[in-house]
Parts: structure tokens; sequence; C-alpha cells
């Protein structure tokens, strides 16, 4: 902004100690104070005595500027408000650099990769796995946006016993059915004989106890090899790791109607991955890193003969078994350093619920006793759980919400609503319009919450037009769409190059101007913390203050038509961001609602 670049310049010829480099930012003026922005002189302190005196000198100097209108020194703090003219020229005029400074500079850009979803091959994704991808999803576009260079990355755990409930529930209860012949996605036909198995188990524990008294302590899971399907389940996994081919060929079968159906449900969501490893190719993965790290000393034998690593306050973790059979970590060690040498990144992102907040402090250290320089940029993006108003899922009894009927029913939920505003749609049209409203509204409801909380989701009051929804912020780009169709209809042109925005002199015009500036700084703000609610509360504040605007100022029935094209010219860079805005955060607008 020109009048603090004159201000710096000033303060270097009075402070010889004042740096080169730009040092004071403009800020929102504090609610309750007049003024376009803020100048916090606690920044520059240092170099000029003290607060009070860096506000003093820079009080006086901008009381004198051209482009400055009012000047109220407050403590340390200076307001300034500008004149209508030299506002609009440096916040939104220009709209290409406006956006163009959500960029970071060329110097800042970093290559990072970030991993989500990591859904089982047993069961269609639910409900968690859609708050997982869209704080995946959004995040990965988030920092794109800011100008880094972004790897998304799958890691898919299709092995193991859970697998092998569904394969084995199969070959018991399945009769030769296909998603074909079922008329079902994969994933859901799959995941349908992983709750029979569940089923089965529990009427096989049951029994037990009925017959067994002695056994009314021990809990389910330590039943699980006493019943004759928990063995029969136990001997498939140990099928498959040896490589029986009869369950080889069927963990394929199975495996690839769930991709199919992974693949149907990453599509409506908007996500394409970079990569997609699986876990049956990289569970062997770390066994050497994790021996290696014991002949340097960095691990311990124990005296069963299983390899461990203390980690202080974090206790003691067994990195392989007494067997030299490997954990849970011990692959992610493994995966961890796999897509290191696949993509030498900057840094590393995963996200994951916050159950495994002490797994992931545990393989952090380790990377880091190992002696990788990279390990301290290794983040886990934390996030709480996803409940509705009837309560906590639970995929053993089939009582998740599948992601897909989630989808089906926040779509007609949305194209209701829209067939009450427009009955003369077209079904073809409603069924467009429900899926981009529907869809946003999900992912900004679950996005307008910092990742680490917990939530309800109510489907219903997410897709209301009014309140902090994303159909409200929709609503408003799509309000901007028709009155700038209706320009277009009248033969106003609209453009910014010949605009006289010294016409928009209104508080709510200068407030949409300020509120417009401040978006690449959010932006950026928004990909440092790694959290997309900042961004939402932004695009809710900016949809709120275009309506108070529209509401205090006529667009189409202005005094002049150099007004009109003014305020018509605001209202296209307000629907411009609030488009990039949403788009950062996966969020389709609809020409119309």
């Amino acid at each position: 902004m020109n009048f603090v670049a004159d201000l710096e310049n000033h303060l270097r010829s009075e402070f010889p100690s004042y740096p080169g480099v730009p040092t004071l930012n403009p800020e929102a003026c504090p609610q309750g104070q007049s003024g376009d922005f803020t100048l916090n002189c606690f920044k520059i302190a240092k170099f000029c005595g003290n607060p009070m005196a860096a506000a003093k000198a820079a009080g006086d100097y901008l009381a004198g500027h051209a482009d400055v209108e009012k000047v109220q020194v407050i403590k340390a703090f200076v307001n300034v408000t500008l004149k209508p003219a030299a506002l609009y020229r440096d916040t939104i005029a220009d709209e290409a650099a406006l956006l163009e400074r959500g960029k970071l500079p060329p110097e800042e850009r970093k290559r990072i990769l970030i991993e989500f979803s990591a859904p089982n091959t047993n069961k269609p994704q639910h409900l968690g796995h859609v708050r997982n991808n869209t704080l995946g999803m959004s995040l990965a576009s988030l920092l794109k946006r800011v100008g880094h260079e972004v790897i998304e990355i799958n890691l898919v755990n299709d092995r193991g016993i859970h697998i092998c409930k569904s394969m084995l529930a199969y070959k018991l209860f399945g009769n030769g059915i296909t998603p074909e012949t079922a008329g079902k996605k994969g994933d859901h036909l799959v995941g349908d004989f992983y709750v029979k198995y569940n089923q089965a188990l529990s009427e096989e524990i049951k029994a037990l106890r009925e017959a067994h008294p002695e056994y009314a302590d021990r809990d389910n899971d330590d039943l699980f090899l006493e019943t004759k399907i928990g063995r029969e389940a136990q001997d498939m996994l140990r099928d498959w790791e040896n490589g029986k081919e009869d369950v080889r060929e069927l963990w394929n079968l199975m495996n690839s109607w769930v991709f199919e159906g992974f693949d149907q449900t990453y599509k409506r969501m908007g996500i394409d991955f970079d990569h997609t490893y699986l876990e049956s190719q990289t569970y062997l993965l770390g066994k050497d890193i994790v021996k290696d790290g014991l002949e340097k000393g960095v691990f311990s034998k124990r005296d069963d003969g299983a390899i461990i690593c203390d980690l202080g306050k974090m206790g003691s973790k067994v990195l392989l078994r007494k067997d030299g059979t490997s954990v849970y970590i011990t692959q992610d060690i493994g995966t961890t350093l796999l897509k290191y040498n696949d993509y030498q990144p900057d840094s590393m992102i995963w996200v994951v619920g916050d159950e495994q907040n002490l797994h992931f402090q545990m393989l952090f250290e380790i990377i880091k006793r190992l002696g990788y320089a990279w390990s301290e940029k290794l983040y886990h993006l934390s996030y709480g759980m996803v409940n509705l108003p009837s309560g906590r899922m639970k995929s053993r009894e089939g009582t998740v919400v599948d992601a897909d009927d989630l989808f089906d029913e926040m779509a007609k939920l949305a194209s209701d609503a829209c067939r009450e505003r427009d009955a003369e749609l077209s079904e073809e049209e409603l069924a467009k319009r429900g899926e981009l409203i529907g869809l946003g509204a999900l992912k900004f409801m679950l996005l307008k919450f910092n990742a680490k909380t917990t939530i309800t989701f109510d489907p219903a009051a997410s897709l209301r037009f009014e309140g902090d929804t994303g159909p409200y912020i929709q609503y408003v780009a799509a309000r901007i769409n028709s009155i700038l169709r209706k320009a277009a209809e009248k033969g106003i042109c609209v453009s910014q190059n010949d605009t006289n925005w010294s016409l928009l002199s209104s508080e709510y015009e200068k407030s949409l101007a300020v509120k417009l500036f401040f978006y690449a700084s959010i932006l950026k703000s928004c990909a440092e913390k790694r959290d997309c609610s900042g961004l939402a509360d932004y695009l809710l504040d900016l949809a709120k203050a275009f309506n108070r605007f529209y509401r205090e100022c006529p667009v189409m029935t202005a005094e002049t038509e150099e007004l009109v094209k003014a305020r018509l010219a605001l209202a296209s860079i307000v629907k411009n961001v609030i488009a990039d805005g949403l788009g950062t955060m996966t969020i389709g607008v609809p020409e119309a609602m």
C-alpha cells in the first residue's frame, strides 16, 4: 500500500536503525474504532525508541499524506482512514494482483507430501473417512493455492485379519454373488460380508459364554481364537501370507471390487491421488531399518529377544517381536523412508484421527533417533471424531453412515431445497445443483471447525441457505452472478479499468474493499497453520459484508450509470474471491440457486 511504503521511507530517514525491508503491515482496524486500517507500532518500537514514539512519528507523517483522510493515534496503534480513490487503488482496483498476492514468494515455496484417506478394503468409506478426505484434499488444495508443490498420497490397508474376515464370510455366505448380480458398489458388497462375519462371530462367542461360565471376565477379542470362525480367519491370514493360490485369488477379486467402489467415491468428492501405496506391498518394510538401528545402538534387545526403543516419557515401544515379526510402527518407519526416497519432499503431513497421536509422536521420535535430518519436517494433522445427532458409528455392527449414502442424502436435500425455490427447474438441473450444493455444504461444515474439534454433523442444518453454512456463501456468489447477468442483458459492461472507484464512499463499500484486501494474508496464514477453518470464517464474513452492502447500496438502481458500474465492479470482485476461496476448499459455486 502506498501510504505504508511512504511512511517506512520517512521513518528510515528519521531513524537510522530502521530496516531497509518492509516491516509494517496494515491490519484490520479493531472493532468499535474508526479507520480502514491500523498500524501496530509495537513492531517497530525498537527502531524508533519506544512504541509511543513510533506511533507519534507515524501519525504525524500520515496526517499530511495525500492518500490519507483521517489519522487517529491510540497508544501504540495508528488508525488510518484512506480517501476512497486511494483505498480502492491500493486494495481491489487490480483484481489480478489481489489474487496473486495470495501466493508465497518463490523462495518460500516447498515440496510437501500429504497422506490422507487410508481406508481398509473390508468395507466402504464412511463419515469418518469423509472428514479425513475433506481435510486432506482441502489442505492439499490450500497449499497449492499459495504456491507449494503438493504430492497427494493414499496408503490403503488391503491386508490383515480384518480383510480375511470379509473374505471368509464371502466363502461361507456369498454363493458366488458379485457387485453386478447384487446391483451394488463393490465396496458396499464386501462391507456387507464384514458385518456378516462379525454377526456370526458374536453368535459363536455368545454360545461359548453360555457353555463356559468361566469366560465371563474375558473380553470378546480375547475369545476370538476360541471360536471356529475366528480360527478359520486366522488360518486364512496365514495362508495369505504364505501365498496360497486360492486365497490370493479371492483376495485379488474382492479387493478389485472395493478399489472400483473407492474410485467412484473419490471421483465424486473430487480427489485424485498422485500415488497410492498398498500395505500388502509395504507391510514387510522397516525390519532391516530396525535391525540396522539395533547395530548402531539406537535400539536395544529385550531378554526375550524383542527389539525395542526406549522413548522416555512416551514409554518403551516394541519394533520387532521376539519371533522377529514386525508391528505396525515397523512398517510405518519403512513406508516413511520409502515415501521420502520416492519424492524427496521438504515436509510430510499425515491426516489421521487423534486416537493415533501417541503413535505419530513415537514414529517421529524414532525417525529422529535414526539420524534423518528431515525428521523435524514431519507433521501429524490430528482430527477429532465426527458424530451424527443419533450418536457414534460402529463399523462391525453395520451402523456406520456410508460416504456414498451420505452424499446421496445431501444431494437430495439440496435439490429439494432448490425445487422449493424454483419449481420450473428441470430434473437434470436439479440433480446438478443438488450435487454441487449438497457436497459443498458437507465439506464446508467439516472444514469450518478446527480439525482437532470433535463435531456433530447435522445434514439438514448444514444445508440452510441462511446462517454459517456453505450454501449461504454459495448463494451470495449466485446472487452476484444473477446481478451481472441482468447488467449484461441491459448492455452494461463491467470493466475495472474504467471504473471510477472514488464514487464508492459509503462505509459498506469501503468495508468490502478492506475485507477483500486481507484475502491474500488469510490464505497464507491458513496455509501456514495447515487449517482451512480460518478461510471458512473469512468467506462467511465476506458474504455477510456483501449482503450488508447489497441491502444499503442499490446496484442496478444506483443514481448514475457510473455508480452502477462501480458497484457492479465491486460485486464482481467479491464473487471472484468467493469462488477462489471456495474452490481452494474444493467447493464449487453454482451459477444460480
